[in-house]
């Protein structure tokens, strides 16, 4: 099982080159795929600091955005580029430990398996003081007790989850807040890991308190409404031709049994 890490980055000079590097050293080769940076339309130096790392790690790779477009559309593309059935993902400004990687995978389920399809960090000894950590915690609470999904630290940017199970996710900006509560709302199991919290050594945070809260309580209303509105049902029987086409990989074998009309295997 095998995972592409997706780091959706913007204006983040000075943390992604640091972070990308790091990443390639501390997740074991046999299990990383690659790693997808996303660049959402930067304006300072993050397009030369990744792209100069191109040829040192070919397992690295770069996208960018024409237009900005927010860190769930940035973490999207990745993950629609993504070659990897589980997903890992970090913030581009470095907060995130990639050591913290290796621990998540442990406790992930096989994709299609009965375990948890998203394993989510909660962020241990918080490096942010006053103003932020305080709106973090107030929102987080406030998240769990009108979702109930049980998640102390929606914000930690640092998660394991299953490729298919997100894009088959309703998609909308700001999500990325809400993966949790989502994954548990089409019946999938979701897991927490303390893990590391780190300072920013360059730059500063693209959000602010007041416009976190804005966003956070329009979006609580559209996530509420949304898991109302959400009915998955147990396919509980799954006969024909189509269930044998899914237990195919030969797409010989498959346009012979479509033509046929065949629901035996050779």
């Amino acid at each position: 099982m095998s995972i592409s890490v997706v780091i959706p980055a913007l204006n983040e000079e000075g943390n992604i080159g640091r972070l990308v590097r790091e990443t390639f050293q501390v997740v074991p080769q046999d299990m990383l795929t690659e790693v997808i940076v996303v660049d959402d339309a930067s304006d300072d130096g993050t397009h030369d600091e990744v792209t100069a790392l191109i040829s040192e790690y070919p397992k690295l790779r770069y996208l960018r955005h024409g237009t900005r477009s927010g860190q769930s559309t940035a973490l999207r593309s990745g993950i629609l580029a993504a070659r990897a059935p589980v997903i890992a993902t970090m913030d581009g400004d470095g907060q995130n430990d990639p050591t913290d990687i290796p621990i998540l995978y442990e406790r992930i389920g096989q994709p299609g398996s009965d375990g948890p399809a998203l394993v989510g960090g909660i962020r241990q000894r918080r490096i942010a003081t006053g103003s932020r950590r305080w709106a973090s915690t107030f929102a987080n609470r406030l998240r769990d007790w009108v979702l109930n999904d049980d998640c102390p630290d929606t914000g930690c940017g640092i998660k394991l989850y299953w490729r298919d199970a997100f894009l088959r996710l309703p998609f909308f900006t700001h999500m990325h807040r809400y993966m949790p509560a989502l994954f548990l709302t089409y019946g999938h199991k979701v897991a927490y890991l303390p893990v590391n919290d780190r300072e920013r050594l360059e730059g500063a945070s693209k959000y602010t308190n007041f416009g976190r809260a804005l966003v956070g309580i329009y979006d609580l209303f559209g996530v509420t409404w949304l898991r109302k509105r959400s009915i998955i049902p147990e396919i509980v029987d799954d006969q024909g031709l189509g269930r044998k086409l899914a237990e195919i990989t030969d797409l010989n074998e498959i346009r012979e049994m479509t033509k046929t009309g065949s629901t035996d295997k050779e």
